[in-house]
């Protein structure tokens, strides 16, 4: 039986950050996943392609948009064969690049399913050949998650899809219900709309964005209105059938009241659901919650001590650099390094055009846990780059102990959010304080101003905006 001090069950960007981090600190290991090269649903039908896809709606929302100040083009034309030969090109090159890492580092990359048998065996089927048996010192299960059903409708990848399989581009339904407003739905709203399609987003809960900040959810609000307007709020679909070529789709709003419509297609949007079933759970005897996560410590080690699981099995928050930084964690202490999980921040990016971006204590989380805390608002109509660019809506927030100025959250929403958001974690981070922003000099202009400015704020002394000094 063939044995690895490291097996490494999955290789989104959890699985093979391990692998290859272990690999680098000496030991032995075998990665195991379905595709022809590491990247996982991330690489191949997730982060990746959506937003290369969302470049491209920004690229024209930008065209549109410079009507206003005199550059009009003529009406921008989409060629789906090319954006989809162009979207496949982009995960060929980075999932082909990630296999050559895996053989330069000399990963012994597997490709097929993985069963555990046991605490220390598992049963490999290989894509092509017999099954085999491997055995291991330890192993780090990374098998990601998968698009929440919608109880009662199946995908049939033609009328009714998921975002796998709206990224495939088939083709652009002139009329299409996306079923969920949280980040997912969000941004294939967009890429959708970009692409041509007259886009319906039905949500169960009352806005957009279940749990975000509401002032940085109304940037997005305010500029999307073109989405907004035809977002169905506290409102489920019941059903959805074939009526020829189209889909015949009832709804009912949480009042009762009923309503039905035809649309060329549906995106279910309802959230993500962990791969842990069926990959030897329980014959191993690894714990889960009662949600079905699997159970970890600071080390991200299960109840057996050579097991450990990463990413989207262990809850929340489902992000891929959570995964790829848990991944390391695991892999150091494997490899007998003292380490722990205990992130004090963990951003979060909404790639929508606009952005939304947070990190840290959200102003939400900070009234539901009683903390004291002070929001200092820097507004973009008052960044002179903000202006310059047309990103006038836009908004910079610092969450701030008053006591001590330290940095407890911060939030961005507005063009390129999520690329201002990584100076806000670091400050959280290395415990910094308001002042330590103020007083970073920042270039000019950019829109990283806002950060400095928004902590100028918090000690009433703005370049930009007044604000009657408190301190």
């Amino acid at each position: 039986m063939n044995k690895k001090q490291l097996i490494v069950m999955g290789a989104g960007p959890g699985g093979y950050a391990a692998a290859f981090h272990a690999a680098g600190l000496g030991l032995d290991v075998a990665l195991i996943d379905p595709k022809q090269d590491p990247g996982g649903v991330c690489l191949f039908e997730g982060c990746i392609p959506t937003k290369a896809l969302l470049h491209l709606s920004r690229v024209k929302q930008e065209a549109l948009q410079a009507r206003e100040w005199g550059l009009d083009f003529s009406d921008v034309n989409v060629d789906i064969d090319r954006v989809r030969s162009w979207k496949e090109s982009v995960v060929k090159n980075l999932t082909g690049g990630l296999g050559q890492l895996a053989k330069s580092r000399k990963v012994d990359y597997m490709i097929g399913e993985a069963f555990i048998t046991g605490g220390n065996t598992l049963e490999f089927s290989p894509v092509e050949g017999e099954k085999q048996k491997l055995g291991f010192d330890n192993l780090i299960i990374a098998t990601g998650a998968s698009s929440t059903p919608l109880p009662g409708v199946d995908y049939d990848g033609d009328l009714i899809m998921n975002s796998k399989l709206a990224l495939e581009l088939r083709d652009v339904p002139k009329r299409l219900l996306v079923v969920g407003a949280g980040y997912i739905g969000l941004e294939m709203s967009v890429i959708y709309q970009a692409l041509g399609s007259n886009i319906t987003i039905v949500e169960f809960t009352p806005d957009i964005l279940p749990g975000t900040d509401q002032d940085l959810k109304d940037v997005f609000k305010k500029e999307r209105r073109d989405l907004m307007e035809k977002t169905l709020f506290n409102t489920k679909v019941t059903s959805a059938t074939r009526n020829g070529k189209k889909l015949k789709v009832k709804m009912e709003t949480k009042d009762g009241d009923k309503k039905e419509d035809t649309f060329d297609r549906m995106l279910v949007a309802i959230g993500i659901t962990p791969n842990t079933k069926g990959i030897g759970l329980e014959e191993a005897g690894i714990e889960t919650d009662d949600k079905g996560y699997i159970k970890v410590d600071l080390v991200r080690r299960t109840n057996l001590n050579n097991i450990y699981a990463i990413g989207d099995i262990t809850g929340q928050p489902m992000l891929a650099h959570k995964a790829t930084h848990e991944g390391r964690i695991a892999a150091e202490h494997i490899a007998g390094n003292k380490t722990a999980y205990e992130p004090k921040a963990i951003p979060a990016v909404v790639f929508t055009e606009p952005e939304i971006a947070w990190a840290g204590v959200t102003e939400n989380e900070a009234k539901e846990q009683g903390l004291k805390y002070e929001v200092a608002k820097f507004p973009w109509a008052a960044s002179g780059r903000a202006v310059a660019i047309g990103a006038r809506t836009g908004l910079t927030k610092l969450i701030v102990d008053p006591d001590s100025g330290r940095i407890m959250g911060a939030g961005m929403a507005g063009k390129d959010a999520g690329s201002l958001v990584a100076e806000a974690t670091l400050a959280i981070e290395m415990g910094a304080v308001a002042r330590d922003l103020e007083l970073t000099i920042h270039p000019h202009p950019t829109l990283s101003e806002t950060i400095m400015e928004a902590a100028e704020i918090f000690y009433g002394h703005a370049t930009h905006v007044y604000r009657r000094k408190k301190r």
